[in-house]
């Protein structure tokens, strides 16, 4: 089916409001379609898959552009509709611009640089490289630039992951059970599961892999007293209180009322009544404080560059920049230490963020060993057997893309001395 011609145009005007990066760009896209309701449905899941196309790769379509004649945001709206939907399905382009589109979808883009293909900001490349060498590096970062898959988690409090599955594929929807968490789901399309009974019980909730795999490391218990330091819109929080079989306390804390409105719907969904949603005004609040020592479990998803999650938001390797690293770091140690007077002897603290990057992971967990005697650093292996994950790490957790098929996440488990 042949798209109409405006929608180059639309594509056009939403690509040049997305690359001011002045917010993310899902909150910039939902804005422009609430702007313009004419919009269908199709041309909206059009525009947004070639945008995000654009913005995963940029470098290399502004290389592509060059080659074209005529305003260089519409020679880019032209290349990602291209790329969505293919040539054929542009109506309103002239026979220079179908000509030059046809040229430049024939080249064969494994014959071009590394970097171009990359499309990776130098300073995080750099990193990449130093840390993984630069053969992986190619590796993740080609990963980073493929669309995630949509993952499910199964709400054990309401049903089971075969149920699910089975109740998933009578409605039409083809799943299969992701390769580590027991819980997850992986979809084969992305179905719009908000209009569905199983979304709309609470059986199911929309959930990385790699984000269950961190909530099952917290290890929390029957009973337990537990917080999610960084609860954020809750996906980690409802996955720990179903570990916690919804008994105990479980805090969800976070700095943002916004964000903990979002957890409300979700939580009623869940059928949990365990969970005690917390605004604080920063990581020191005497809300915090007043629980000083009485803690079990304490998971710290800490805010962070967030490039582990470029699949979802490739907006983000463009809207940050290396000092903003610096200043991620001091607030990261800042939140661990707080966090870290909860714990209880004998208690557990999993530092963890959706980085890639050694300064804001392993760094700053040394870092925090080094100033905080009284905890140690857990092997992860011994983490992932106590829990019968087969995984396979060393003292950390890093998932990656190309390796798990997650996004990218780290962890560390620190246990305070009994």
């Amino acid at each position: 089916m042949r798209l109409p011609p405006a929608i180059i145009a639309s594509t056009e005007e939403a690509l040049r409001e997305l690359l001011r990066f002045t917010g993310p760009a899902d909150v910039i896209l939902s804005r422009y379609f609430r702007d313009h309701p004419r919009l269908g449905g199709r041309e909206r899941g059009m525009i947004a898959e070639s945008v995000y196309a654009l913005l995963r790769r940029r470098h290399l379509y502004n290389h592509l552009c060059e080659s074209g004649s005529g305003p260089q945001m519409r020679r880019l709206a032209l290349l990602g509709l291209a790329e969505a939907g293919g040539i054929d399905s542009l109506s309103g382009v002239n026979e220079a611009e179908r000509a030059w589109l046809e040229r430049v979808m024939a080249i064969d883009k494994n014959s071009l640089p590394a970097l171009l293909r990359a499309s990776t900001p130098d300073w995080i490349m750099s990193r990449l490289i130093a840390q993984f060498g630069e053969e992986e590096a190619m590796q993740l970062t080609e990963a980073l630039n493929q669309p995630a898959p949509l993952d499910l988690r199964v709400n054990t409090l309401k049903t089971d992951r075969e149920a699910a599955e089975a109740a998933l594929a009578h409605a039409g929807i083809v799943c299969a059970p992701t390769p580590y968490s027991p819980l997850g789901l992986r979809m084969h399309k992305k179905p719009a599961l908000q209009h569905m009974p199983i979304f709309k019980e609470g059986q199911v909730e929309v959930q990385d892999e790699g984000s269950q795999l961190l909530a099952q490391i917290v290890g929390a218990k029957r009973g337990e007293m537990v917080a999610d330091f960084c609860a954020g819109a809750g996906g980690k929080t409802l996955a720990l209180g179903a570990w916690m079989r919804n008994t105990g306390r479980l805090y969800a804390f976070d700095v943002s009322e916004k964000r903990l409105a979002k957890l409300k719907p979700r939580l009623a969904r869940s059928g949990l009544a365990n969970v005690h949603p917390v605004l604080i005004a920063h990581e020191n609040d005497a809300k915090v404080k007043r629980l000083a020592g009485k803690l079990d479990r304490v998971l710290v998803d800490a805010p962070c560059s967030g490039l582990g999650t470029l699949r979802r938001n490739p907006d983000m390797k463009w809207r940050q920049h290396e000092q903003d690293i610096e200043e991620l770091q001091a607030k990261q140690r800042s939140i661990l230490a707080s966090a870290a007077r909860l714990i209880k002897p004998g208690g557990r603290l999993v530092y963890a963020t959706c980085s890639l990057l050694e300064e804001e992971n392993q760094v700053v967990v040394r870092d925090f060993l080094s100033t905080h005697p009284a905890f140690h650093l857990r092997p992860m292996p011994e983490i992932l057997a106590e829990q019968k994950l087969e995984l396979s790490t060393q003292n950390f957790l890093q998932l990656l893309p190309h390796r798990q098929q997650t996004d990218g996440f780290f962890a560390a488990v620190l246990e305070r001395q009994r």
